[in-house]
């Protein structure tokens, strides 16, 4: 470590421990000191492969965003005075963990305090906590108790910013404003009195999930104080890379080997292939993170999908509920969790203490393995013949469907076939057991092909507009994937925009697949080709929908764009697929 660093970190131990709050370890040696935690407790983690992530506050008495509707949706005396109203007598620990249980899910994650500032504890530190509340219960308290006697690991979420705090420099909305006043010094003693009392008063936890590190005020100097602060408190804990300021974006990926944090948290979207670097998708389970009346809610095959594609990955899953104002979560989440828990109790083998690969995740297809063990799961068929899988370099000596069914199986140097009768093939997965001649995880990762067979998929975009400017999340990429669960989004308020993509070599298409994410918005487009600097329409329709497809003339050209001239809110592509034939 740094010179400069560890006097950071060391001064800020001396300050705490003058204030009485902990007493750390003699570090005579920086050596001594372990900068990664345990490998058990990373492999315990990893093991799980799926937890329940929960957002709850005040907020959910108004149905709106928790902390960036404070100073937006909700005027910002109104908002810090919710918790005044906040009395959810239906709250009960040992249901919320039973529901998390019956899941399938092995740890819980609650947001001890958002960025709005209000703290779920009794806390020593302020009175803006659940004790000024008319519920005047510790929620922290009675969840981790209900998880320790259900064999549930607790672990809390706490926010690095504070846009209630008057010594956070930055305040609502979003940390768009400044505080007159602030004490960016005297803020830093308050999250690290904070942080120790929740592990003092409820640890062990599993994990301490940080989040609001990106403002500015917060630097690698204090992360690296943080993650040690913590570390010391707790060797075994697991703690996150959004301590430090080597996330990037909502990939979520840590990027430069000098940052600390124990596993990367991409968030609302499937993470990136990865063995060697843990990572944890945190994603929700209807749209909003906070409880919200009528929101969307997942399918159970979306829910599935995004937890075999996330594991298949080499990654874990915390998916987010939001219980409602009572204390209670929503009736048809805990249905979704219901039906999500039954599929895992027959086919959980598949997924916990599974390792991702060897065949990389696809819009159709994930894999997962486990010693001698491979775990298919298929998501959707091609129309006519065998799926095919590529090649692995061990033997498969026997096949069974788990699902059921007659497989056949057919090995080659070139191709791994499998096939199986269309009316055996489970709607929701089918789900494959290979067994191999050796040891499933040393089998080299390999990439699934298209299975749409698209001429676009996984070509060139670019869009006129990009919701925020966040292309890692909602680029045009992303309606080019062959995935949909990614959408290429544009800015609330947008009207008409273009996708485009460039198919690299000159292609006859006649055909076009166009899935809107949120249908329906667009009323007039056009599909159109470049012909030099000129775009000429092929097919001119109206509405689109979740699932439209589109027959026209053959054109060959390189470069197609979807054009949509005519929307009644900023259009939302989940996927743009052109098809027709390669020109040789």
């Amino acid at each position: 470590m740094r010179l400069g660093y560890a006097l950071v970190f060391l001064g800020l131990m001396a300050c705490a421990k003058g204030m009485g709050i902990f007493s750390p370890p003699c570090l005579a040696e920086e050596s001594q000191f372990e900068w990664t935690p345990p490998p058990e407790s990373l492999a315990r983690w990893r093991a799980m492969r799926f937890g329940m992530f929960i957002h709850w506050g005040p907020v959910s008495i108004k149905g709106t965003e928790i902390g960036w509707s404070r100073g937006a949706q909700v005027p910002i005396e109104e908002y810090d005075n919710l918790y005044k109203q906040f009395n959810p007598v239906n709250f009960n620990a040992d249901e919320w963990v039973a529901i998390a249980k019956e899941a399938g899910m092995k740890y819980l994650v609650i947001t001890s305090k958002h960025h709005d500032g209000f703290c779920l504890w009794d806390s020593e530190y302020t009175d803006y906590d659940i004790m000024s509340t008319p519920f005047k219960r510790d929620v922290l308290k009675e969840l981790s108790e209900a998880c320790r006697r259900q064999g549930i690991v607790f672990c809390t979420y706490h926010s690095i910013c504070d846009w209630y705090h008057p010594d956070y420099p930055l305040g609502s909305p979003g940390g768009r404003t400044r505080k007159p006043n602030p004490n960016m010094e005297r803020y830093v003693q308050y999250l690290h009195n904070q942080t120790a009392e929740i592990i003092r008063k409820y640890g062990p936890l599993g994990v301490m999930w940080f989040d609001g590190e990106w403002e500015e005020p917060w630097t690698h100097a204090h992360g690296l104080a943080l993650y040690k602060h913590i570390r010391t408190l707790q060797p075994d804990i697991l703690i996150n890379n959004r301590v430090d300021k080597g996330r990037r974006g909502m990939e979520g990926n840590t990027e430069g080997p000098d940052f600390v944090g124990d596993f990367d948290t991409p968030e609302q979207r499937v993470g990136t292939f990865n063995r060697e670097r843990p990572w944890e998708t945190c994603m929700t389970i209807c749209r909003q993170w906070a409880w919200k009346p009528n929101d969307e809610l997942k399918s159970l095959s979306q829910c599935l999908q995004i937890l075999l594609r996330t594991v298949g990955g080499d990654g874990n899953l915390l998916l987010n509920v939001g219980p409602m104002p009572d204390g209670q979560i929503e009736p048809r989440q805990v249905e979704r969790l219901r039906e999500i828990g039954a599929w895992l109790k027959k086919y959980g083998d598949g997924v916990y203490g599974t390792r991702g690969g060897p065949f990389k995740p696809g819009s159709w297809v994930a894999s997962t393995c486990k010693d001698n063990k491979i775990y298919v799961f298929i998501f959707n068929w091609p129309q006519q013949g065998p799926l095919v899988l590529p090649p692995i370099n061990q033997k498969v000596l026997a096949a069974v469907v788990r699902t059921g069914g007659d497989l056949k199986i057919e090995q080659t140097n070139t191709h791994l076939a499998v096939n199986l009768p269309p009316e055996q093939r489970d709607p929701l997965v089918t789900v494959l057991e290979l067994t191999v001649e050796g040891q499933a995880f040393d089998i080299p990762p390999v990439a699934v092909p298209s299975l749409s067979g698209a001429l676009s998929a996984g070509k060139p975009a670019k869009a006129s507009n990009v919701f925020q400017k966040r292309v890692t999340q909602f680029g045009p990429q992303m309606a080019v994937d062959d995935n949909p669960e990614t959408r290429w989004a544009t800015d609330a308020g947008t009207h008409a925009a273009w996708l485009e993509v460039d198919l690299q070599r000159p292609c006859r298409v006649n055909r076009a697949v166009i899935e809107e994410a949120y249908a329906p918005r667009v009323q007039e487009f056009q599909i159109e080709y470049a012909e030099g600097d000129q775009w000429i329409p092929c097919f001119k329709g109206s509405r689109i929908g979740e699932h439209a497809e589109f027959r026209f003339s053959e054109v060959m050209a390189q470069r197609f764009r979807l054009n949509i001239l005519k929307a009644t809110e900023g259009p939302t592509i989940g996927e743009f697929q052109l098809f027709g034939r390669e020109q040789k």
